[in-house]
């Protein structure tokens, strides 16, 4: 039955196809640039959060001199001799002062701070360091505060109290964020798989159909053979740059992480559930088969890649659609919305793998789904079969399903 399906060339279209781009330098070099270009933009935000901080911190280490007048009562007079400030009687001789280039600021704190409005008047030294004479007022009135109020109200305050909460599922301790992460792992491949692999996978027939080289083809392969072999042979090439592109991040991780203050991540903590992660491969490998038989299939429908590009935004709005949908998809299995974009096929993929992650797919569920989209690709790879042959001899326009199935089977 397998061979009859997939035929008997399958293993030698498979290996040609995966041999051959194995064999090409830019499909290594593009495996490679992706995690440079990845490192080269973490580097630059690197760069730039480091330059801001420091002149954040040279801004706040500069000295200026300050006068103020403090009619709210709220400004330490401690703190206003630590940063040397001067005491002035009134608004008026304080702006005079700047004006005359006796002080470089002067602070107007009003009786009513909730109300009224902080008036600084300052020397200007430009439109990005004239931002240091509110951050010093803010910080005086924030420090004299601080000080005048006991650490236990600071803390509420100023959101710094720390909680810990344990939940607990059928008498053991149950972190749900943490059991979701092993077995949504799946569900974010799969989504970058596609968007980042899907355009190639659209135009992995096309070629072949461009330069009339499938009119040859057939002469010695079937249709539905090549289909499969390319597919199965396109999944094991874009599996291979995941594992290359993961483990080249995970080595610079490691490597580089302490220097970059990277957070750490204590991957013993997170709880591995093998059923869950299970189901979550299968339904991952028959969303794969599933969404690459639909992208080979509008590949073959079309006589050129240009033609073939317009139509990716499709797949894409039906893999993204149930996102939406996703807290009613965490938080409830009975609605019927949730049931629809579960089991139809082709938006299947996020639902049941989301679902999955936080712990309502049933098994029933689980196994009906994984059914649902395995026979759904199966047909896909058929159709795209059919519409490679037929493609192959009108190569100049577009296909249509009008009449697809009356032609002989391939």
């Amino acid at each position: 039955m397998t061979r009859k399906f997939f035929g008997h060339n399958f293993g030698v279209v498979y290996q040609f196809e995966v041999v051959r781009t194995l064999k090409r330098k830019s499909f290594w070099a593009m495996i490679l640039l992706l995690p440079l270009l990845i490192s080269a933009i973490a580097g630059v935000e690197l760069f730039a959060a480091n330059q801001a901080q420091n002149s954040v911190d040279n801004l706040a280490n500069e000295k200026f001199s300050i006068g103020l007048t403090d009619n709210s009562g709220t400004v330490s007079l401690a703190i206003l001799t630590k940063i040397g400030a001067k005491n002035i009687a009134n608004k008026d001789d304080g702006l005079a002062a700047v004006k005359a280039g006796k002080l470089d600021a002067y602070f107007y704190f009003p009786k009513n701070l909730a109300k009224d409005q902080v008036q600084i008047f300052a020397k200007n030294v430009g439109i990005f360091d004239n931002s240091k004479y509110q951050a010093v007022a803010q910080s005086l009135l924030q420090s004299s505060a601080m000080a005048a109020t006991d650490p236990g109200t600071v803390a509420i305050l100023s959101g710094k109290i720390n909680f810990t909460t344990e939940t607990f599922q059928d008498g053991k301790s149950y972190n749900p964020m943490m059991q979701m992460i092993a077995p949504a792992i799946f569900l974010v491949l799969f989504f970058l798989i596609i968007v980042t692999f899907g355009n190639q996978m659209l135009t992995a027939v096309t070629e072949e159909k461009e330069n009339r080289v499938s009119e040859m083809i057939l002469t010695t392969i079937r249709a539905r053979t090549l289909i499969v072999g390319k597919i199965f042979a396109f999944l094991t090439l874009i599996l291979i740059q995941v594992v290359v592109i993961i483990g080249l991040v995970a080595i610079a991780y490691f490597a580089l992480g302490s220097r970059l203050n990277l957070p750490s991540f204590d991957l013993s903590q997170i709880p591995l559930d093998p059923a869950r992660i299970a189901i979550g491969l299968v339904i991952f490998f028959a969303s794969l088969l599933l969404f690459s038989g639909l992208l080979v299939a509008i590949g073959a429908a079309m006589p050129t890649a240009k033609d073939a590009n317009q139509f990716f935004a499709i797949p894409i709005l039906l893999i993204v659609m149930p996102i939406y949908l996703a807290t009613m998809l965490i938080a409830n299995t009975t609605n019927a919305v949730v049931n629809v974009v579960t089991f139809f096929p082709f938006t299947a993929p996020i639902p049941l793998m989301l679902r999955n992650a936080v712990g309502n797919l049933g098994l029933g569920e689980a196994i009906l789904g994984t059914a649902i989209l395995a026979a759904t690709a199966a047909a896909v790879f058929i159709i795209a079969a059919r519409l490679f042959q037929t493609g192959a001899v009108e190569y100049s326009k577009r296909l249509s399903l009008k009449g697809l199935f009356k032609k002989k089977a391939v």
